[in-house]
């Protein structure tokens, strides 16, 4: 597996800084990513009152971290306004379409969020790698995704692109917790077995992937991942930073008084089928 590896034994090799970092500390991180959904809510409601688009794409390794941080990013929005796609494998039906339709489905409307968890760079990545296009196909593909993209962007949507970035290292780590772990042994598949067998041609992929689309109306921006308290929020800081906004957070208001009972007369409690309390 490390056959031909790039020195150092992550996707970036040399240009990877190999000192380790020291882990955020669980308090630190806590109130940090408490501040941080605080500013998100604020970001939220500054999109809706604004009618802005906003698509966010995740990319990187598989277990680099990117279903962690869309969590965080999510977990105190209200999702219709912020909202998660993460397509499978195309139909045989979507296969015959335009590459990119199926993606343009998902698009966000005035006033919406759309976090990619892994996007239309799919055909770079995986489908390369894997052999599931052409080569004609995948060359298509990197000539027509940076058009593409300028042309979401002149259509008024905010394009924001993440690669994270994790050591083969802490990749495997990762994959062993998962198999240790029942709760989330379901994310790993029998893709990633697979990948772990093309490490050097999925570097190569991203390299390439890299040089055609990190264009200036489209840059990426390269997550470190090794540790991932530290990850997420960096991630998100700079998600909140790429959008100027204002707090339109409501003033706080004071509840109505409960309207009485006057001559209504409930059903007894006991006409109703209540969940059995095991704790």
């Amino acid at each position: 597996m490390k056959k031909g590896k790039a020195k150092g034994g992550t996707e970036q090799g040399q240009e990877k800084n190999e000192t380790k970092l020291k882990k955020v500390k669980k308090k630190v991180y806590q109130k940090e990513l408490s501040r941080l959904q605080v500013e998100l809510v604020k970001l939220q409601e500054w999109i809706k009152y604004k009618g802005l688009k906003v698509v966010v794409i995740f990319e990187g390794r598989d277990a680099a971290g990117k279903g962690g941080v869309i969590k965080r990013i999510t977990e105190c929005l209200n999702p219709r306004i912020c909202r998660v796609s993460a397509l499978g494998k195309p139909s045989d039906r979507e296969k015959t379409q335009w590459y990119f339709q199926r993606y343009v489905a998902h698009l966000p409307a005035a006033g919406e969020v759309v976090l990619f968890d892994r996007s239309w760079y799919n055909r770079a990545g995986v489908e390369r790698v894997m052999g599931f296009c052409t080569h004609e196909e995948y060359v298509e593909f990197l000539r027509s995704c940076p058009e593409f993209e300028c042309m979401l962007q002149r259509s008024g949507i905010i394009l924001i692109k993440y690669w994270f970035s994790v050591s083969d290292e802490e990749q495997e780590k990762r994959f062993r917790e998962r198999i240790r772990n029942p709760v989330k042994r379901w994310k790993f598949s029998s893709m990633d077995l697979e990948a772990r067998a093309k490490w050097v041609e999925y570097s190569k992929a991203k390299d390439d992937l890299f040089l055609a689309t990190d264009i200036q109306e489209s840059p990426w921006y390269v997550v470190d991942a090794d540790e991932k308290r530290r990850a997420r929020l960096n991630c998100i800081s700079h998600f909140l930073s790429m959008i100027p906004y204002e707090d339109l957070t409501p003033e706080p208001i004071e509840l109505p008084p409960l309207q009485e009972a006057m001559e209504y007369e409930r059903p007894p409690v006991s006409t109703q089928t209540f969940v059995p309390e095991v704790f």
